[in-house]
């Protein structure tokens, strides 16, 4: 048996420093509950705009939002940044494998990506969000196959698919094809509905998933921070439903809502195993004969000097 652990709490907007200063302690805490993984919330270190529009209506740009971008820009993080090599101490230092959600700044460009830390490697595997969702394109850029890390840990082998990726149903199956048995799912989607999503998941690819959602407040951002929508939940921006499930589809903690919570289960590796007796979706489920799937895991750049 394995004790893993999902983390269901809100980020500091705008201040990468701060949000990894709070995911240390989480992590500490995590691991004195004799946690050997801990998931965190989809954008834990540069933060979700949820409500903001950056001044981008379709054919308008305004200053204040260009404003806004730059701030947002700022608050990113680079994957070889000070806040990871802080994530990556603390991991070593507690034997606390994470999948943490952060702003990645590369170049010009802001992703949303999740970083795979491992207590003996550092950053063992990166995820950038293949397909931001809606609104979230004006910000955020796409991720390509290269990114579809895994990460060995004691409890099992590591994947992550971030929020809205998960109705992708060629990636899903994808990171089925990788053998991931710790599905992990970052996430700010706070729908009572998403229960029913991570569940299919779990039941899909007889994995055990961890989904973390942040419980998020106005009152975490700026005051002089505009949300050009308001937010379903009014003051609480973010509500959590943040939950683990096994491979036959139990749930064994959560959904949690409404305040910041560390969930944990005790999981058992070999359910997985016990799943593949009647369905594998990616062996002797699947239908080759008849379904093919391929997969570009090529880095895609815009300038390649030759």
């Amino acid at each position: 048996m394995q004790k893993v652990a999902v983390v269901q709490a809100a980020a500091i907007p705008f201040d990468a420093e701060a949000s990894a200063a709070k995911a240390v302690g989480l992590m500490a805490e995590a691991a004195a509950a004799g946690a050997t993984l801990a998931v965190f919330p989809e954008a834990f270190l540069g933060g979700y705009p949820k409500g903001s529009a950056f001044g981008a209506p379709v054919g308008i740009r305004t200053p204040e939002g260009r404003e806004q971008y730059r701030r947002y820009a700022d608050a990113a993080v680079a994957l070889d940044g000070p806040e990871i090599v802080r994530l990556c101490e603390a991991s070593r230092e507690h034997g606390l494998a994470i999948v943490i959600g952060v702003i990645e700044r590369a170049g010009g460009t802001l992703y949303c990506t999740a970083v795979m830390i491992h207590p003996d490697e550092g950053v063992a595997g990166i995820h950038r969000k293949l397909m931001p969702t809606g609104g979230e394109r004006v910000v955020w850029g796409f991720g390509d196959g290269s990114t579809l890390d895994t990460m060995q840990t004691s409890a099992g082998r590591v994947g992550t698919v971030i929020c809205w990726e998960n109705y992708m149903p060629l990636l899903r199956q994808a990171m089925y094809a990788k053998g991931v048995e710790l599905y992990c799912t970052p996430t700010a989607d706070d729908r009572p509905t998403w229960a029913a999503t991570v569940t299919h998941i779990a039941l899909e690819g007889r994995t055990h998933v961890l989904s973390a959602c942040q419980f998020l407040t106005r009152d975490a951002f700026p005051d002089d921070h505009p949300f050009d929508e308001e937010p379903p939940g009014g003051d609480i921006v973010m509500r959590g439903g943040s939950m683990i499930v096994a491979p036959s589809g139990a749930v064994l903690a959560g959904p949690v809502f409404d305040e910041e919570a560390i969930l944990y289960a005790e999981i058992d590796p070999a359910d997985r195993t016990r799943g593949h007796l009647d369905f594998d979706a990616v062996g002797h489920y699947a239908r080759p004969d008849v379904f093919e799937l391929r997969v570009n895991t090529r880095a895609q750049h815009a300038v390649s000097f030759e």
